[in-house]
């Protein structure tokens, strides 16, 4: 007799116990909706929710037509675009890289699409012919011909105001700048440095943003950031400060002595160097334990530069030897 059939292949094992695991990691993973949610995941829905506000700032500004409209509608966006700047400083210690990158990109595009929608709602200057002056008489029937006028000088760039905003040393030379918010009226708030030369620059207090903008061979000390430091365009300076978050872009030459939360992020710099917070007046631990800085993280030695992603040293910084560190200055009898 013809032997039996034989039985059918068993059903392959390993999808089914695939299934069991997806679905067991998706019942065991919490929703983002949930109280239970990550801090991680709260931060991303609470950005997402900023992004979109700073967004549609913007897209207000296009719609803008008169002038003191357009000047309201770029302010607001500003000050929006510095909200999600401030809550990707205050998440920064507690995000993994990608996050952190991926946060910062997004701020930097809307300051890029800001400063483009400012530069095209800056006013027009309206045509008008020169005065002439009166010939004097007896002129040559045939005058020489005079050479062609010098070119205007070049212009600032319009943006420049509406992203640095706030409280701020602009525009001087060989100067001493002292700010001390706790002996002003001003509340904790935002500060600008910009377009300073060979200047000695100390803030004592808690400011909540610091903007620095174009230095050159200045000495900047400041006292406690509960935010962050964006630090661009700057050649030959030192820099003693503490901050949640510390931003670096075109440095060149300069020195950082840093107290800082997260891990300071450099790109298109070169020749920077980087040691310990080296900084003290009176009052100024109160300053740091108010800000939440009072620990040393020691992330003043862990840098990020975001133009090298190969696994070796960066060749952009460096830590400045021991034997050329400052020693800490104290500066309680700098008075404004």
């Amino acid at each position: 007799p013809p032997s039996p059939p034989p039985p059918p292949p068993a059903a392959p094992r390993k999808p089914r116990a695939l299934l069991v695991r997806l679905s067991r990691r998706g019942a065991a993973a919490p929703s983002l909706e949930t109280p239970d949610a990550s801090p991680v995941a709260a931060f991303l829905s609470r950005f997402a929710a900023a992004k979109l506000a700073a967004e549609s700032a913007l897209s207000a500004c296009s719609r803008s037509s008169p002038e003191e409209d357009a000047q309201r509608s770029l302010s607001g966006a500003a000050a929006a675009i510095d909200d999600l700047d401030r809550l990707a400083a205050e998440a920064s210690h507690l995000l993994p890289p990608y996050e952190l990158r991926s946060a910062l990109a997004a701020v930097s595009d809307l300051r890029a699409a800001h400063r483009l929608a400012a530069s095209e709602l800056r006013p027009k200057k309206s045509f008008s012919f020169r005065n002439k002056s009166k010939a004097p008489k007896n002129l040559p029937q045939d005058p020489p011909t005079l050479p062609p006028p010098p070119p205007p000088p070049e212009q600032p760039n319009p943006a420049v105001e509406a992203i640095l905003p706030g409280l701020g040393f602009r525009g001087r030379e060989g100067a001493i700048l002292v700010k001390d918010l706790r002996a002003s009226d001003e509340k904790d708030g935002d500060f600008t440095l910009a377009d300073l030369v060979s200047c000695q620059v100390y803030l004592k207090g808690k400011y909540r943003a610091l903007y620095i903008h174009r230095l050159r061979d200045c000495r900047v000390f400041v006292g406690a950031v509960f935010g962050s430091v964006l630090i661009e365009d700057v050649e030959r300076c030192t820099f003693v400060m503490a901050a949640h978050q510390i931003r670096i872009h075109e440095a060149r030459a300069t020195d950082f002595y840093l107290r800082v939360r997260s891990r300071p992020i450099i790109e298109d710099c070169s020749g920077v160097r980087f040691a310990p917070h080296a900084l003290n007046y009176k009052g100024i631990e109160e300053d740091l334990r108010d800000a939440g800085l009072e620990d040393d993280t020691g992330n003043w030695a862990n840098v990020d530069d975001f133009k090298w992603l190969r696994a070796v040293q960066s060749p952009n910084w460096c830590l400045v030897p021991e034997e050329e560190r400052l020693q800490t200055i104290d500066i309680s009898d700098v008075l404004e």
